[in-house]
């Protein structure tokens, strides 16, 4: 008797309930080995692989390529074993067969939070659009009329947000009215035409990855009354002992010197001063983060960006910080990052600079309530303030921008904060030993 072994979609974070099934690198009855790569799959977090656990035969795929399946359900069959004799033929009918039955007890006794659920009209929610209608107040009645574009017909979490962009008033359908026996109904207008493309318009379907983007953006929009505050500073310090110091670092700690690891650990003393800049948000109540995990967006090749988180950054040294930015932000731009380590972020920098530009007012990245932009570091004259007087001089000089969620983060607590952001990086220690 050969044992069978169900392939399920493995749990990739708490915040991770779906998954869709992006391409099988395997077909029925084809031999896998254990740890080796079985299905590519893409969440609204990041793309992965799903390695076999187990050697044997891929005798069943219990769904296809483009559908959406719960995290922990089963996906595929493995057989583990092979009796003694088997013919090709056998194999052959074993492969061509049924899913077995197990399949659909495994899926049935799945927790409820790993499951689509039903409305009272039997149409299928998956657990992020039934925790985005919840959040925004969509009734049952009001979900039901939105149309879905998923596999059959499923509401996906980008249908229900664009129908809350949209306006839920003018999307939701109108009740007729009453009209009396002898009413003339007007002909029904046509809906406008899509205009195809011509003479100086080109049309560029948006990727994947572009948008979820787009999607968390406009939540984010719509969760958080955005406030941003703006201070400049001085770093004339820091960049001459980087220039002085980067060759000596790269040598002792084989990875480069860039300014990504200086923000980021003024960042976490910050945070350690105001950790209620370290929070989000979950209705009237505000969950304080301990773990202070701060993500670096990161601009990829193709022009979508991606988020790598650096856990417990208070605890890294500058060497420390150096390697880890440098290895995720590697990483990210070769498509090799975990799943893991784009989450559970608590507050996010983006480097606007790294373009040329001088300031920016950043979206937060929900569920977090501030994001902090680092403008570009630029010569200019300032004011110096010595014991015998003022003088004008040149300096490296920088705006830093922090948006922050008014809901929480009041302009005195958001303000004092991004100062002592400043704080920190105008009185570097540029004597510290290396």
């Amino acid at each position: 008797m050969m044992s069978r072994h169900e392939l399920v979609l493995p749990k990739m974070g708490e915040s991770i309930v779906e998954a869709t099934l992006l391409k099988w690198l395997k077909k029925e009855g084809d031999r896998v080995a254990q740890d080796e790569s079985v299905l590519e799959i893409a969440t609204d977090k990041v793309d992965s692989e799903v390695p076999s656990p187990v050697s044997g035969t891929l005798v069943s795929i219990l769904h296809r390529e483009n559908e959406v399946v719960a995290i922990g359900k089963a996906v595929a069959i493995i057989e583990t074993g092979e009796p003694a004799g088997a013919s090709p033929a056998a194999v052959e009918q074993k492969t061509t067969a049924t899913p077995p039955p197990v399949a659909k007890d495994k899926a049935e006794n799945l927790p409820v939070h790993a499951q689509p659920s039903k409305s009272e009209g039997q149409r299928f929610y998956s657990p992020l659009v039934r925790n985005i209608a919840r959040q925004e107040k969509v009734s049952e009645g009001e979900l039901d009329q939105i149309p879905g574009t998923g596999q059959d017909g499923r509401v996906t979490k980008r249908d229900i947000l664009e129908y809350l962009a949209r306006g839920r008033q003018s999307s939701a359908p109108e009740q007729p009215a009453t009209r009396p026996p002898d009413a003339i109904l007007e002909k029904p207008k046509a809906a406008p035409a899509f205009a195809p493309p011509g003479a100086g318009l080109e049309i560029i379907e948006m990727d994947r990855m572009r948008k979820l983007i787009a999607d968390h953006m406009v939540m984010s929009k719509q969760t958080s009354p955005h406030v941003t505050s703006f201070v400049e500073i001085d770093v004339t310090p820091i960049v001459k002992w980087r220039d002085r110091v980067k060759d000596d670092f790269a040598k002792k700690y084989s990875t480069r010197l860039t300014f990504t690891p200086l923000f980021i650990q003024a960042i976490a003393r910050a945070i350690v001063d105001f950790p209620l800049i370290n929070v989000s948000v979950q209705g009237t109540q505000i969950l304080r983060k301990f773990d202070i995990n701060i993500g670096m967006a990161t601009a990829l090749p193709g022009g979508n960006l991606i988020v790598p988180v650096i856990r417990n950054a208070d605890r890294l040294n500058l060497a420390g910080l150096s390697i880890a930015v440098n290895d995720l932000s590697d990483r990210a731009r070769n498509n090799k990052l975990k799943p893991e380590e784009i989450q559970d972020g608590t507050f996010t920098l983006t480097n606007v600079g790294s373009f040329g530009n001088i300031m920016g007012t950043p979206i937060i990245n929900q569920p977090q309530v501030s994001i902090l932009a680092t403008g570009v570091i630029q010569k200019k004259p300032a004011v110096i303030e010595t014991e015998s007087g003022d003088l004008i001089g040149i300096r490296h000089m920088m705006f830093l921008s922090l948006s922050y969620d008014h809901r929480v983060v009041d302009g005195a607590l958001g303000g004092a904060f991004l100062r002592k952001v400043g704080d920190y990086l105008e009185q570097f220690d540029v004597n510290q030993n290396l």
